[in-house]
């Protein structure tokens, strides 16, 4: 029997992984933070990697991208502060060299380094501060913490997690840590993310299992609608444990770490106040539960309703009705929990005061049920406050 506890460690919870962290003054000159972070593994490690769908894709993209065809890695490079995203040739270079520099400071090759950024879009990376600020770094098993906190921008709360999994075959650890709170939309998400584990898996094996996690994980959450210019995920598999999971077991740790980091990206959104979960169901395709879930979960009406505690259907059923999905407005039925909104596509008994208690909650469902099929898909999602026009007014 297959036993999972979470432990603590995040990208350093499993075998021969280490991690630690710096500050430079990356975005100001002022050093008053830890921003540049490195993670680790001992051993050459399988990679795998999922990157930002925008057309305009930073620098640090780029590269990641090419260095990850060489097949083992053995480190990942990143820094808070700034995106090194939309600097032309000179970006390129910049981000081959923070590789290069971290290569020879762990006496490695440049392509065996990825290499992450976020922050502010536009600026050069300032590669002299990074190069000095990465002789300052000190591998160690307990640097996980403060590596998760390095990534940080407008973050309110690192983010990490671990598990330590017991199979009839052995036991194996796998863990994680992410940033990401503005610029977040479903599809490969806005955000920096980097995952370990000691498990023994074949590298196309770690391919497709990290894609079809990320999927149902990473791409089902928004914050504002906004897809970002460096959007990563990692993964990292050294075999430093010897042990070979089966397909599924791996499956389900590693979906355990990214939807736990998602949820996370979630609730630290920039000036939330509400985790809205936005159910499909019986759609007439799974696009069309993807449609429907997206259009409601990314409406600025509907998040502004949420705001203010009003569990305002007529908004999300417009949603529905805009989003391309195939449905009949007299079948719609509309769920704040497991009370009735809407059935029939007409507002439903439930008195509102009821309905506006939801509404009020930190969190809470909702739930459409289309009834022309039986696809479903479900989006995590956040309210839209003043607080967040606030933090994206500019500097």
């Amino acid at each position: 029997m297959n036993e999972i506890r979470q432990i603590k460690g995040g990208v350093c919870a499993a075998a021969g992984f280490t991690a630690g962290a710096t500050g430079c003054g990356i975005k100001t000159g002022e050093v008053t933070r830890d921003d540049l972070a490195i993670v680790f593994s001992e051993f050459p490690a399988a990679a795998a990697a999922t990157f930002t769908t925008n057309k305009v894709k930073a620098a640090p993209v780029r590269v990641s991208a090419d260095h990850l065809r060489s097949g083992r890695v053995r480190a990942v490079v990143l820094n808070s502060g700034n995106a090194n995203a939309c600097t032309g040739q000179h970006g390129l270079d910049d981000a081959r060299a923070m590789a290069a520099d971290t290569a020879a400071h762990l006496g490695l090759k440049p392509e065996q380094v990825l290499v992450c950024s976020t922050g502010r879009i536009g600026v050069p990376l300032p590669v002299a501060r990074i190069r000095k600020g990465l002789l300052g770094i000190r591998l160690a098993r307990a640097g996980g913490t403060a590596a998760a906190r390095a990534i940080m921008t407008s973050d309110t709360v690192a983010k990490e997690i671990a598990f330590d999994i017991r199979t009839e075959d052995g036991a194996f650890r796998i863990g994680g840590m992410a940033k990401g709170a503005g610029m977040i939309d479903p599809n490969m998400a806005t955000m920096l993310c980097v995952i370990t584990t000691d498990a023994v898996v074949p590298r196309a094996a770690l391919r497709q299992a990290l894609r079809e996690s990320v999927e149902d994980s990473f791409n089902r959450i928004t914050i504002d609608g906004d897809m970002s210019t460096n959007d990563t995920v990692i993964l990292l598999a050294n075999a430093g444990s010897g042990v070979a999971p089966a397909p599924g077991v791996f499956r389900s740790a590693l979906d355990g770490v990214t939807r736990a980091l998602a949820r996370r990206i979630v609730e630290d959104g920039e000036g939330v106040s509400r985790f809205v979960e936005v159910e499909i169901h019986r759609a007439a395709t799974k696009a069309d539960a993807r449609r429907a879930a997206e259009a409601i979960a990314n409406s600025t009406l509907v998040k502004c309703a949420w705001a203010g505690g009003d569990p305002n259907w007529g908004r999300i059923l417009d949603a529905v009705g805009y989003s391309g999905a195939k449905m009949k407005e007299s079948a719609i039925a509309i769920f704040y929990d497991a009370l009735p909104v809407a059935t029939g596509g007409v507002a439903a008994a439930t008195p509102v005061k009821k309905l506006r208690q939801i509404a009020a909650r930190k969190a809470f469902r909702v739930t459409v049920d289309l009834q022309v099929g039986s696809a479903s898909h479900g989006v995590w999602t956040t309210d839209l406050t003043e607080e967040y026009v606030r933090l994206n007014l500019g500097e």
